[in-house]
C-alpha cells in the first residue's frame, strides 16, 4: 500500500511539474509603458518644492555652479548639492508634472510643464519658489517610448485627464495576448496637447531640448524651434516659433549656430538675428534615435537603432562642417546602442547603453584611439566639465575626474 502511494504522490508530482513548465512556456516577460496622468483641475496649480525622495526614472542631466539637476522622466526635477563631488548629497525634489527638460541662468530656473513654461527661483535654496507661469506658450507632445512591447491605457479618463507621460516597468505576460495587442503595441493612446552667452548659465547634456543662448531660450519641440526673449529673465516673452524641420529631438549651440538632432538627420540654424534663427544646412541620414554635439570642425551624431525610432543600425557619425552650408560625412564608427555623447578638448565620451561609457582620442577622427571603457553600467548622458565628466545612467549619478589620458571614477549616488 505505501510503495502505491508513494507512486502516486511521484506520479502527481511530475505531472504539476509538467503543467507549471507548460504554463511557464505561454508567457514572457515585456516592458511595459503605463501612462502617468494628473487632473486638469490639479496640473493648473502642480508645481511643488518637495524634500528629496527616490528617482522613479531617470532622464536627462543639467548642471549649474554648484549643483546637478536630474530630471525624473515627465515628474520632475531632483537637485544634488555637489559642492563636494566625492560626495554629493541630494537636497529638494521639484515636482514637475510632465517636465522634460530644464534650463538655467542667473538662479531662474526655466522648466516645461507639458504645454507651459514655468520661472523657478533657486537662487535660495533653503526658500526654492515659483515666480511666474506661461501658458500654453509650448508644443506640450508626449514622446511614446522607443522601446517598450506593450502600451497600457488603464484608468486613464480623457475628459478629466491630462497624459503627461510614461512609466516602463517589466511585467510577465501571457504571449498569446500581447502578440494579438498590434505586435505588442497598443495604440489607443494618443496624446494630442498641444558660452557666449551673459550671465551665469548652466550646461545641460547633449540630449537637452532648451538651450540658453544670451538673453533667448530656445526650445524644441518635433518641428519647430520655440523662442523666448528672456531680457525680463522673470517675465520671459514668448516669441513666433521658427519651423525646423521634423521629429526633433535634441538641440546644441556652438557660437551663432545651432545644431538640432532628429531622428532623420542633423539641422543647422543660424541665430545672428537670435529671434529668427534661420536654416543654414541639413545633412540625413538613415532614421534613429540621434543627438548632436560639435567644435569648430566637427559635428559628432549617435545613432541608435533597432527600435521604434527607426531601422538604423547603431553608430558614430563624424560629420565635416568646416563648410557649414556643406555638412559631409567622413566616417562611421560601429555602436551597440549609443544615447547621449559629449566632447572636451581632444576627448569623446560616448553613453553606449547597456555597453556602457567610452572614451576616445578624437586627436585623428579618422581613427578614434581608445581610452577608457566603463562597463557593466548602463550610460544615458554625460556633461564635460573644465575638471571631470557627470554621467547619468541606470538610476545612478557617476563623476569621472580626468588624468592625463584616461579617466577615472571619483564618485557615484544611487538616485533610488
Amino acid at each position: 500500500m505505501k510503495k502505491c502511494m508513494l507512486l502516486f504522490l511521484s506520479m502527481l508530482t511530475i505531472s504539476l511539474v509538467s503543467c507549471t513548465d507548460e504554463d511557464d512556456s505561454l508567457y514572457a516577460d515585456y516592458l511595459v509603458a503605463k501612462p502617468l496622468t494628473i487632473s486638469k483641475e490639479e496640473f493648473k496649480n502642480s508645481v511643488q518644492i518637495l524634500p528629496p525622495k527616490f528617482i522613479e526614472e531617470s532622464g536627462k542631466i543639467y548642471v549649474y555652479k554648484n549643483l546637478i539637476f536630474i530630471n525624473d522622466k515627465y515628474q520632475g526635477i531632483h537637485i544634488i548639492n555637489n559642492s563636494n563631488p566625492k560626495s554629493p548629497r541630494k537636497i529638494a525634489y521639484i515636482k514637475i508634472p510632465g517636465n522634460v527638460d530644464i534650463s538655467v541662468k542667473n538662479d531662474l530656473l526655466y522648466a516645461d510643464s507639458l504645454t507651459d513654461l514655468v520661472v523657478i527661483d533657486i537662487s535660495n535654496m533653503e526658500a526654492i519658489k515659483v515666480i511666474n507661469r506661461l501658458e500654453n506658450v509650448l508644443n506640450g507632445y508626449v514622446n511614446w517610448p522607443t522601446e517598450v512591447d506593450v502600451f497600457e491605457n488603464t484608468n486613464y479618463d480623457y475628459d478629466t485627464e491630462i497624459l503627461i507621460g510614461w512609466q516602463t516597468v517589466t511585467e510577465r505576460r501571457l504571449i498569446s495576448e500581447t502578440q494579438n495587442r498590434f505586435g505588442g503595441w497598443d495604440f489607443a493612446l494618443v496624446n494630442t496637447m498641444n558660452s557666449s552667452e551673459a550671465g551665469t548659465v548652466g550646461q545641460g547634456g547633449s540630449l537637452a531640448r532648451f538651450k540658453i543662448v544670451a538673453d533667448y531660450l530656445y526650445a524644441v519641440d518635433q518641428n519647430n524651434i520655440n523662442i523666448f526673449n528672456i531680457q525680463d529673465p522673470k517675465n520671459p516673452q514668448a516669441l513666433e516659433p521658427v519651423f525646423a524641420g521634423f521629429q526633433i529631438e535634441t538641440i546644441f549651440n556652438l557660437g551663432e549656430n545651432l545644431f538640432l538632432g532628429s531622428r532623420i538627420g542633423m539641422y543647422i540654424y543660424a541665430i545672428s538675428n537670435p529671434a529668427t534663427p534661420a536654416l543654414v544646412s541639413e545633412f540625413t541620414h538613415g532614421t534613429a534615435c540621434d543627438p548632436v554635439v560639435a567644435d569648430e570642425n566637427y559635428a559628432y551624431v549617435t545613432l541608435r537603432g533597432g527600435n521604434a525610432c527607426g531601422a538604423a543600425e547603431s553608430a558614430l557619425l563624424i560629420i565635416d562642417i568646416k563648410d557649414l552650408s556643406h555638412p559631409t560625412l567622413l566616417k562611421s564608427y560601429a555602436m551597440d546602442g549609443p544615447y547621449g555623447l559629449g566632447i572636451k578638448e581632444n576627448k569623446i565620451f560616448v553613453c553606449d547603453g547597456d555597453s556602457g561609457l567610452k572614451v576616445y582620442d578624437k586627436t585623428d577622427v579618422m581613427n578614434l584611439k581608445s581610452l577608457n571603457h566603463f562597463k557593466d553600467l548602463k550610460a544615458f548622458d554625460v556633461i564635460p566639465l573644465e575638471h571631470g565628466l557627470l554621467m547619468v545612467g541606470d538610476e545612478m549619478l557617476y563623476q569621472y575626474e580626468y588624468l592625463e589620458n584616461k579617466i577615472t571614477l571619483l564618485s557615484t549616488l544611487s538616485l533610488k
